[in-house]
């Protein structure tokens, strides 16, 4: 158990020093670019690829490690079927999206120049970066099935080091060839494709040296192939929720002014990275757990991870969302503001920031309650909620209020519908399958995180109007002292029970 936990700690480690790089990749465009269109095209360009990669990509590892680890699977002649329908589902794809280029772009950029005309040279960059960018899907995809063996092969280090190299060497190379007058912004189109074939390259390699069935192509049909489709169509569908959010996201910022789509990007890459390393670092541990009791039919456990589990990221999430919402014009000045991304940027990125971190517990609450259908097999349920909240509830709110309030709609898009989509999915889960969150559970000590919330909330909102400094840094660190001071402080001394034993661990740990 001890290695297995230690094994788990590695990958997250590299999954977030992966995030990391990723996350410099877009400071590096503000610097760079600013709130341009140059940086709304660069962002343009990259939204499908990276789209097909998570959602078509993730569908399939995971439906391969399923498949492959099944007793009755011929191995051999599932990694030649297998890798035979992804080679060609995502060369269809991109194909057919390359085929499309025009009206894809022309979609995802309708901003209007001062004469009300689209702006030619930004949309032939838009495009020039889009066919480059577009071929990677297929080496992305592949790279994800790949991941797959590795992983059902326990080679967990050797998929994760992959992303980690593919985003390091996406910043390097896009850095260095976008500083080349003659290449410019272009160069992150050239990077996405380098990169992409170094990571499959790399993940080619570890799977050779690991010495198991040979990859090929196979057009043979039988039990497994068919049961590969029944798995991956559900999975894409309830996988791409917060990646639909993204493509819609474009979409409606593509109509509004110069900057709206790197604004969104910017404010939503912020608000995802806390969210985005705590979910991660949360559902790959108790994942495994989980699977592993509804297997053993613990219900009794199945019930405590869940109410928990919902517990803990309130108590993780809750403080930092408070804290950004508040701090969301240090926090633009502090990461982004330099360079070419100037006060004007700040400006306009700053109040979808605030608005989007209102949603992060929100949209980590859904993921995690989402493992728990699929543990029971019902892989329906969270594709209609998904459905319904991002094409309804979330473009009805768009619509409602782009015409006032600009990008900041598309804020409000994604936080309205993933709070409809928490109450429709904590509602159907304790009518269904008897789960209850925190808030109803009677082994959680719910009600006492209530007032250090109160204060949290109160103390960051004052030392937001009245400790801000000249200096942003400053300004910086004094509000993470006190954001620390006050969260520690109020959740010990009101006696959360789950902040008390992690501080005991820790006094037990260092006393010895």
């Amino acid at each position: 158990m001890n290695n297995f936990l230690k094994i788990i700690g590695a990958v997250t480690i590299i999954n977030i020093v992966s995030r990391v790089f990723g996350f410099l990749r877009e400071v590096i465009i503000g610097y760079q670019y600013g709130s341009s269109h140059v940086a709304d095209s660069i962002f343009t360009a990259y939204t499908i690829p990276n789209f097909l990669y998570l959602v078509v990509g993730g569908a399939f590892t995971t439906a391969v490690i399923t498949i492959y680890n099944r007793e009755t699977t011929d191995r051999a002649l599932f990694v030649k079927q297998s890798f035979t329908i992804v080679l060609l589902t995502v060369s269809i794809m991109t194909i057919v999206m390359l085929a499309f280029t025009n009206p894809i772009m022309d979609m995802f950029n309708q901003a209007k120049d001062e004469d009300g005309k689209l702006s030619q040279s930004d949309l032939e960059l838009a495009k020039n970066l889009y066919y480059w960018m577009m071929p990677s899907s297929i080496l992305l995809v592949l790279s994800s099935w790949y991941s797959g063996l590795l992983n059902a092969n326990h080679k967990f280090h050797l998929s994760s080091f992959a992303i980690l190299i593919y985003n390091a060497v996406f910043l390097l190379i896009a850095v260095v060839l976008s500083n080349i007058e003659t290449i410019d912004a272009v160069g992150y189109g050239i990077s996405a494709l380098v990169s992409a074939i170094i990571m499959i390259y790399f993940l080619i390699v570890g799977y050779r040296k690991m010495g198991s069935y040979k990859v090929g192509f196979s057009f043979e049909r039988n039990m497994a192939s068919k049961q590969l489709w029944v798995i991956i169509l559900p999975m894409m569908l309830g996988g791409a929720t917060i990646q639909l959010y993204a493509l819609l996201q474009r979409v409606f910022a593509g109509m509004l002014s110069e900057g709206a789509v790197a604004a969104v990007n910017y404010a939503s890459r912020l608000m995802q990275f806390p969210q985005a390393i705590l979910i991660t670092a949360v559902t790959t541990v108790i994942f495994p757990i989980l699977s592993k009791k509804e297997a053993e039919n613990d219900h009794a456990s199945i019930k405590s991870l869940y109410s928990k589990g919902l517990h803990y990221l309130l108590l993780l999430l809750y403080p930092v969302t408070i804290y950004s919402y508040f701090y969301a014009e240090n926090l633009i000045q502090v990461v982004y503001q330099r360079g070419n991304f100037d006060e004007v940027s700040t400006a306009i990125t700053t109040p979808v920031m605030a608005i989007f971190c209102l949603s992060m517990y929100f949209l980590a609450a859904n993921m995690y309650i989402t493992r728990f259908y699929y543990a029971k097999g019902d892989s329906i349920a969270p594709v209609i909620f998904s459905l319904i909240n991002v094409f309804v509830v979330n473009i009805a709110v768009i619509m409602l209020l782009v015409d006032k309030y600009g990008a900041e709609a598309i804020a409000w898009g994604t936080l309205v519908s993933s709070v409809t989509n928490f109450i429709m999915l904590i509602v159907y889960a304790a009518y269904k399958y008897d789960l209850k969150m925190g808030i109803f559970s009677k082994e959680l000590q719910f009600f006492r995180a209530v007032p250090p919330m109160i204060i949290i909330t109160i103390v960051l909102y004052y030392s937001s109007k009245f400790l801000i400094f000249d200096n942003r840094y400053i300004t910086f660190i004094i509000s993470l002292v006190i954001f620390s001071a006050v969260v520690v402080g109020s959740y010990l001394l009101f006696g959360v029970k789950e902040v008390k034993e992690f501080s005991d661990k820790l006094k037990r740990k260092f006393l010895k």
